[in-house]
């Protein structure tokens, strides 16, 4: 048995993890049990008092027991994906947020995606996607253009793997064919000379087959609707890696069943694997038959070079 000044911030379940005991209510047990009648502990733990922390012998012979809250099978699902006749439309709300700390500057774009399941094709599910209703809340012309621009695409074909991750994004080949007019039609809506730029950059993205694929694929929407959640999950925790903001930074994200009282639809709860100079947190309500996002709400803070960029991403699925 050791003696722990308990910290401020520190809870039963951080001691635990830390001495690697799976079960923190015998931490509180044990304690109770070797302590002090003032000393006990009753709801919450009190920086500065002592903890009496049990020796390895005693945690593996806690830990024997296997009655740990995060071992219930509830916590540790296999998340399905079973997409078949899959067909929603959902609402999505992207906000961001530049703070230079001389000011604050802020833009909400809103638009809708229809989500359709096509086939199966061996190990391989192919979904169609139309994105329409774009509202930007600045109304420039230059958001008007990306937003005509890419209506002017739907259909957009999206394959994954049968855990949901996204292979390839592509256009259809009557679109590809079809672009020499769908640019004009473009050029005709914005005779601009920076209009002229952007669709010129636009053009060799759409007829670059793998360029385009790779720039989809960092979609705001289809990287967080088809996020690799379905990774298995170990002791009531999940791990994946999601890129974040426009520079696509990649970080280490932990994940967690928020309650093991679910029935019809899961709730997924998301952080940071480990600190970093970033703040990241998810929520994703899935439908346990089929594993599908029925709602999803994503924030995240980056700081670079002085500026403080914050995004909040919210898809919701319309009844």
């Amino acid at each position: 048995m050791t003696i722990h000044f308990i910290l401020s911030g520190e809870t039963l379940e951080s001691i635990s993890e830390e001495i690697h005991l799976e079960n923190p209510k015998y931490l509180k047990e044990f304690h109770n049990a070797h302590c002090a009648r003032e000393d006990m502990i009753h709801e919450e733990l009190v920086p500065g008092k002592k903890l009496m922390i049990p020796d390895l012998t005693k945690i593996r012979e806690y830990n024997s027991r296997n009655d740990a809250p995060f071992k219930n099978p509830k916590l540790n699902p296999e998340i399905p994906f079973h997409p078949e006749n899959f067909s929603r439309i959902f609402s999505v709300v992207s906000k961001e947020t530049e703070d230079n700390g001389l000011e604050e500057k802020s833009n909400t774009l809103t638009y809708t995606v229809s989500l359709k399941w096509l086939r199966k094709e061996g190990d391989y599910h192919f979904f169609q996607m139309f994105k329409n209703n774009f509202s930007e809340g600045n109304g420039s012309m230059m958001a008007d253009l990306a937003a005509e621009s890419m209506r002017s695409l739907n259909p957009i074909e999206v394959k994954t793997d049968l855990k949901g991750r996204v292979l390839n994004v592509s256009l259809p080949e009557e679109t590809i064919r079809n672009f020499r007019q769908i640019k004009e039609r473009l050029n005709d809506l914005f005779p601009d000379p920076y209009a002229k730029i952007y669709l010129d950059e636009f053009e060799m993205a759409v007829l670059d087959r793998s360029l385009f694929g790779s720039r989809m694929k960092e979609d705001v929407f289809i990287k967080s609707y088809f996020a690799t959640i379905r990774n298995g999950f170990k002791n009531g925790k999940s791990f994946l890696m999601q890129s974040i903001g426009e520079e696509n930074i990649l970080v280490d994200i932990q994940q967690k069943v928020e309650s093991p009282d679910y029935d019809q639809e899961m709730v997924l709860i998301q952080a940071l694997d480990q600190e970093e100079d970033k703040n990241f947190t998810g929520k994703y309500t899935l439908y346990t038959d089929s594993g599908m996002v029925k709602t999803l709400e994503i924030r995240y803070i980056i700081s670079l070079f002085g500026v403080k960029n914050k995004s909040f991403l919210t898809i919701t699925e319309l009844t």
